[in-house]
């Protein structure tokens, strides 16, 4: 008796944090849907507001295991059950097109990325987040590869807010930039639907532009997003060879143990779960369910990750987060425009 009197206040104790999560990011959900058009999304906002808190509350011990929790393993269920949304079939319609833009964007993005972070002497997870966040799609990306490398929740945040405040700029320029351009519909739904990052931020700035150009960008973003498996498997196996370089057990690394470590079981789940959904075998009304799941509980993580932020640690390496960001999104910006004017040269797109 006395053992489930423990395991009771054991659970309770998670309770308070996680609460206080989830009313941040219903709240946060509304605030994203109430905005007349798709400014920013609900995980930016959550973001913010846990931070806000964070600078004018002191939570003291009764938010953290629950907070810790959220930030943690219900993140790593979120994108287990993200899986169900993932399927190839997406990259087949959309075609070959969106998929030279995408190989040139993320060979920018991690490529000249690793040389702009270590130049700005940011640590390698900051900084590979922030390009993962700029060249697949945003908060989705940041925070399915935290968990993976790692990354502490000073990275997430930094990386969430370089990401988020370059998006907002573009969702404005954008538009008028594509018209003074001459883009067509699909020339500019493949740009804004590769080198915006945001899911909302796409929505926003594709519609903005023309109906049509909305549909493809987001179609463009649909397959963009899907980049997130193999991207997550080459990360967990980086991360792997350096925590054995760090401890120095090259030589006497168990193989079983190896493979824990490249593939936890939240990267199997999510794996599973998109290869089952690619088959056609999880109904499209259960999928779609599971992804508004997954996006409610990204939500509640980031959050959670707001809750256990301080504005003064952001403050001592923000200035080179941002710069990271502004650099390696322009750069995205204008090499997927290079890219659509090659296609367009030789007739591949119109």
């Amino acid at each position: 008796m006395e053992e489930k009197k423990n395991i009771f206040k054991s659970i309770l104790r998670y309770v308070p944090g996680i609460l206080c999560a989830a009313v941040i990011a219903v709240v946060s959900q509304l605030a994203a849907d109430a905005i007349p058009v798709h400014l920013i999304s609900a995980s930016v906002i959550a973001l913010f507001i846990g931070m806000g808190i964070n600078a004018v509350v002191k939570k003291g011990d009764i938010l953290s295991p629950g907070t810790t929790f959220t930030s943690k393993k219900l993140l790593k269920f979120a994108i287990v059950l993200l899986g169900a949304s993932m399927s190839i079939n997406t990259v087949l319609q959309v075609g070959a097109m969106s998929l030279i833009i995408m190989i040139f964007t993320l060979a920018t993005c991690f490529g000249v990325g690793y040389f702009t972070g270590r130049a700005l002497g940011l640590n390698w997870k900051m900084s590979n987040l922030i390009s993962a966040g700029t060249g697949i799609c945003g908060g989705s990306a940041i925070a399915a590869i935290a968990p993976v490398i790692g990354a502490t929740n000073l990275d997430i945040a930094f990386a969430m807010s370089a990401t988020f405040i370059f998006d907002m700029v573009m969702i404005v320029l954008f538009p008028y930039m594509g018209h003074a351009l001459g883009l067509s519909d699909v020339a500019y739904g493949l740009w804004s639907g590769t080198a915006v990052n945001d899911t909302s931020s796409v929505v926003a700035a594709g519609y903005a532009f023309s109906e049509a150009a909305g549909e493809f960008a987001v179609m463009v973003k649909l397959t963009r997003t899907l980049s997130i498996i193999p991207v997550v498997i080459i990360f967990a196996f980086v991360n792997a060879r350096v925590k054995i370089r760090e401890e120095g057990v090259a030589e006497k690394v168990n193989f079983a143990s190896s493979v824990r470590r490249i593939f936890p079981l939240f990267i199997v789940g999510f794996l599973a779960l998109a290869a089952v959904n690619s088959l056609g075998v999880i109904p499209a009304a259960v999928s779609s369910v599971l992804k508004d799941i997954s996006k409610f509980l990204m939500v509640m993580a980031l959050a959670a990750i707001g809750l256990n932020t301080n504005f003064s640690d952001m403050k001592k390496g923000g200035g080179r987060a941002m710069l990271h960001g502004f650099i390696i999104s322009a750069l995205v910006v204008i090499v997927a425009l290079a890219v659509i004017y090659l296609q367009q040269a030789l007739g591949l797109i119109d």
